[in-house]
């Protein structure tokens, strides 16, 4: 990056608050996108800016100055309050961008008081990080919480480069009309010199939404990683780059002795059977009644599975207050009961669930001793699980089972078992392919899918989106 420092905003932080024997502590966060970021920032003396996730009785700048110290990079913390978090985070994101986003209308929750908190928020974090914001600073803007963060920068003359990355997919012009703000929320997008997303079809969607509710707005130059729009005077990039993970800390973790005892031991208590895992956060874009459907078909299906196959499937609590979520997990309670009864045998139940999270070691652990993964949302941006799922393959013998409506299909399908979680049939119709897939064919898609993880790695994510944001924009 030259002689240029990175600025990152985000919802959240990459800390983690707490408090322990009444002494107020920080520690650094994890996820892809800390992975990803953190090292590049702490290397520039760079800055991130977010929500820190914690009230005002917490003593916060001297927590955030000893961070810096001891991390080598600046935190710029946006304070919210309750109200702020309802209406702007749980309000507007979560209960209308969310499902609009991942083509779900009839979850959509529309509310101009939840609208009108969004964009006073997002003027929030603009004003920390125009603060903080040096001219030596490339500025980039995180998903969907922040679309009008680069707007509003725009507005208090913050000339300084601006990048924004969309984590969730982006919708097609007929769901994207719904939205009562979208010529606002769209010219704000507009205000940033590179727009990212996670495929070749959201990249298409934004354009095609672009140019035909704005008045003026065309396309100029076309790239294979990235289109140019013309906005007035302005020159708009629209680009596609998927996100991934680092594959050599799941790789490596999959290897190490912990991880190698937690499988052996998981796997023996199997007593031979075959595993099938799903891993996903609660929510309703992930599709997890279908795939308790699609299990149940399978095994009417195919006799021989019965007391050979067991679906261990990991629900993450989440947003367990939210109505829509409450009943999400009373349907699963209830149908992975139903299922049981139904197909049970002596020293045989086909379904384990689980509702919680797994701690690392678990995680990876699961990872590598799956013969399948069953990874089925009804639509998702990436879908990282898919791709830690390979990574952490190291024997080559499992199957990866994907849902064509998730971002990973467009790199990964070509080797996995594609599927439409709708179609209960044919689902059921993968799973029985994976069981009795032959030892050589699993061994040859799973090696191919390791190489593309290996290859296009959260590393070359990070590389090819801020190259792309430093390019001399074409004349003419």
């Amino acid at each position: 990056m030259d002689d240029k420092r990175l600025l990152v905003v985000s919802n959240r932080l990459p800390i983690v608050v707490s408090e322990q024997e009444g002494n107020w502590q920080i520690t650094p966060g994890s996820g892809g996108l800390v992975t990803a970021l953190e090292p590049v920032i702490r290397g520039q003396g760079g800055t991130w800016v977010g929500w820190p996730g914690c009230d005002s009785s917490v003593p916060l700048d001297e927590l955030l100055d000893h961070f810096r110290q001891e991390q080598g990079y600046q935190l710029g913390a946006v304070p919210l309050g309750d109200d702020e978090v309802e209406r702007y985070y749980r309000g507007f994101s979560n209960e209308t961008l969310w499902p609009l986003f991942h083509d779900l209308l009839g979850h959509c929750h529309f509310s101009g008081t939840n609208w009108t908190t969004y964009q006073e928020v997002n003027r929030k974090f603009a004003a920390a990080t125009a603060d903080l914001a040096d001219e030596d600073h490339i500025v980039w803007i995180h998903d969907y919480q922040l679309a009008l963060v680069g707007h509003h920068l725009r507005e208090m003359g913050v000339e300084q480069t601006l990048g924004y990355f969309l984590h969730i997919p982006f919708p097609s012009l007929d769901l994207f009309r719904r939205l009562p703000w979208k010529e606002e929320l769209m010219r704000g997008l507009l205000d940033y010199d590179l727009l990212g997303f996670q495929t070749l079809r959201d990249r298409r969607n934004f354009v095609q939404c672009a140019t035909a509710l704005i008045p003026g707005v065309e396309t100029v130059r076309r790239h294979r990683h990235f289109s140019v729009l013309r906005h007035g005077e302005r020159l708009v990039r629209v680009g596609h780059f998927p996100i991934s993970i680092d594959f050599n800390e799941f790789d490596q973790g999959a290897r190490s002795h912990e991880v190698d005892e937690a499988a052996w031991y998981l796997h023996e208590n199997l007593q031979g059977r075959q595993l099938v895992l799903g891993i996903d956060r609660l929510d309703y874009t992930k599709g997890l009644p279908e795939r308790l459907y699609a299990f149940e078909r399978a095994l009417e299906m195919a006799p021989e599975l019965h007391g050979n196959i067991t679906l261990l499937q990991v629900v993450v609590p989440s947003r367990t207050l939210v109505p829509d979520y409450q009943n999400l997990k009373e349907l699963l309670d209830r149908e992975v009961g139903r299922i049981n009864a139904r197909f049970s045998q002596s020293g045989w139940v086909p379904i384990h669930y689980i509702y919680r999270s797994l701690d690392r070691t678990q995680l990876l652990a699961h990872y590598r001793t799956s013969e399948v993964a069953f990874i089925t949302p009804l639509r998702d941006g990436m879908n990282l699980v898919a791709k830690e799922y390979c990574a952490c393959s190291i024997d080559n013998n499992g199957v990866l089972l994907l849902s064509e409506f998730a971002g990973a299909a467009d790199q990964l399908g070509q080797h996995a078992l594609l599927v439409n979680p709708y179609d209960l049939d044919r689902t059921a119709g993968a799973i029985i392919e994976a069981f009795k897939m032959p030892t050589d064919e699993r061994r040859f898609r799973m090696s191919r899918l390791r190489n593309e993880v290996k290859r296009n790695d959260v590393h070359r994510w990070v590389g090819r989106f801020l190259n792309v944001l430093q390019m001399p924009l074409p004349q003419g």
